[in-house]
Order: structure tokens, then C-alpha cells, then sequence
């Protein structure tokens, strides 16, 4: 893997500085590639070679956190990382995930809907293969990853916006909704 130059690390730091006080101060959708640009001192040449659109930079402020929370699941303590049963590993990850994705629901809205297969990219590939693991860990006869897609499609970012933003329903029953769907799953 190629190191990035010190002054492509600078700029991108002061980019997301940028877009990050933009999106405390203004929202998701005060962001503009232009505004983001002239906060960071940047041209917006290099903000569009860099991230390539707005997804494409809603996708670069969502990585950090999201990196901390794949730590978390991979080698972080129990139930969440390694030390508990599958299915308690399982019901953990769906549980944070949810307020994972509640975190930055409107920066997901944005990267997630993009194109049509944008949910696909980023951590998704992680969050299927866990739950394809852990499944197959309690039910090795089962299609793993069919039904972890089944796991992860309540948690779109648009779906959850939807329920929980127009629908009113509350996060602890979209929550208590997946521990019944994981509980079908594994079959309990």
C-alpha cells in the first residue's frame, strides 16, 4: 500500500475538519462540496479528485467512528467481541449496530443512497461476514448469508429514517423487532 504524502495528509485532515464543523454546525445538508473546499483552504479540484463526490466524502467523515466500531466487534470485549456464545455475540452486534448507525444516520443516508448499490460498499461487507460467521457458528445447515442480508436489511439507513423519524417507533422496539428476527434465525 502507498503512503500518502504529507501534504495530501494535511489537506485531507483539514477537509474533514472542514465538512465535519459544517455538518455540526448546519447539518448534511449544509454540505457542499464548495463550502467544504473554501472552510478547508482547498480548491474544490482537489476536493472532487479526493472523494469524488459528496457520498464519497459523507463516506470519509463516517470512517472513523466505523472504525473504532469494527474494532469493537472484532477484538473488543464480550458480548460484543470475542468470548461470548454466537448468539449472544450476534444479539450484541445487532444491538450496537443500530446505535451505530443512529450515530451518524444522516451522513449513512447520504452515503448509502447515492447509487443503487452504495449500502453495498464500505462496512457492509464486515457486517455481513460477522453475522455470516456467527450464524453459521450456531447453525452450520443454514444459508448464513442469506439470511445475515435478512439480519442487516432492517437496518438501511433510509428504513430505519423512516420508521424511526416518520413512524415514530422507538429505537429500544426496533431493537427488541431484531432480537425476535435473530432469534427465528438461529432458530430458538
Amino acid at each position: 500500500m502507498r503512503r500518502e504524502r504529507t501534504d495530501a495528509a494535511r489537506n485531507r485532515a483539514k477537509i474533514l475538519a472542514a465538512a465535519e464543523a459544517i455538518v455540526a454546525a448546519r447539518g448534511v445538508q449544509g454540505l457542499s462540496m464548495a463550502e467544504v473546499a473554501a472552510a478547508a483552504g482547498v480548491g474544490v479540484g482537489t476536493l472532487y479528485r479526493r472523494f469524488g463526490d459528496r457520498s464519497g466524502l459523507a463516506y470519509a467523515l463516517i470512517d472513523a467512528r466505523e472504525r473504532k466500531f469494527q474494532a469493537a466487534f472484532i477484538e473488543g470485549p464480550p458480548p460484543l467481541g470475542p468470548g461470548a456464545e454466537p448468539a449472544e455475540r450476534a444479539r450484541a452486534f445487532l444491538r450496537a449496530l443500530t446505535d451505530r448507525i443512529l450515530e451518524q444516520l444522516d451522513l449513512l443516508l447520504m452515503a448509502e443512497t447515492a447509487g443503487p448499490m452504495a449500502r453495498f460498499g464500505g462496512a457492509y461487507g464486515a457486517y455481513h461476514a460477522h453475522l455470516v460467521m456467527l450464524i453459521g457458528l450456531e447453525r452450520p445447515e443454514a444459508d448464513a448469508s442469506c439470511l445475515a442480508d435478512a439480519l442487516l436489511a432492517p437496518l438501511a439507513a433510509p428504513l430505519l429514517a423512516h420508521r424511526i423519524r416518520e413512524c415514530g417507533v422507538a429505537v429500544e422496539r426496533v431493537k427488541s423487532a431484531l432480537d425476535e428476527l435473530l432469534a427465528g434465525v438461529l432458530g430458538r
